[in-house]
């Protein structure tokens, strides 16, 4: 294999989440690995939404406030210890989440945030095959006129 190569693996197959666990990419699996007691996949966890939570906290600066906070995606949809370690610490903003209400897988669009939180929070899952089916139509409508 060429350095490209060996980079390129580097980079985008044994960094991130893995590299810094040992353990895997697939936030899954270093659920499981905290729960037998991995300090490297809880490291990499606080991690992951430590700076999360500081892109939150960039884009509010940057736009002078939020109305809305989303989570959503596969981690921001089934993943409630990410949103509740994301979401934590932020209550200095007005934003204030229902613990119960966040529990679990969330395959509907739910609002996470308090009656009187400052800040909605919400989980708003995606529908990929839907968008994929959509742009290709638009694509393909657009090719046909383009023949005509």
């Amino acid at each position: 294999m060429s350095d490209a190569d060996v980079t390129n693996i580097l980079l985008n197959k044994k960094s991130g989440m893995l590299g810094v666990t040992g353990v895997s990419n697939d936030m899954r699996d270093v659920h499981d690995a905290i729960a037998a007691g991995n300090q490297d996949a809880k490291a990499g966890l606080d991690i992951f939404c430590y700076r999360l939570k500081k892109y939150i906290g960039s884009y509010i600066a940057a736009m002078n406030g939020v109305d809305v906070i989303v989570f959503t995606g596969g981690i921001g949809e089934l993943d409630d210890i990410v949103r509740e370690h994301t979401m934590k610490d932020l209550e200095w903003l007005g934003i204030k989440i229902d613990n119960k209400v966040n529990e679990g897988r969330k395959f509907e669009v739910t609002t996470l945030s308090t009656s009187d939180s400052k800040v909605k929070v919400m989980v708003i899952p995606t529908n990929e095959e839907f968008m994929i089916a959509r742009e290709t139509s638009r694509l393909v409508k657009s090719m046909n006129a383009g023949q005509q």
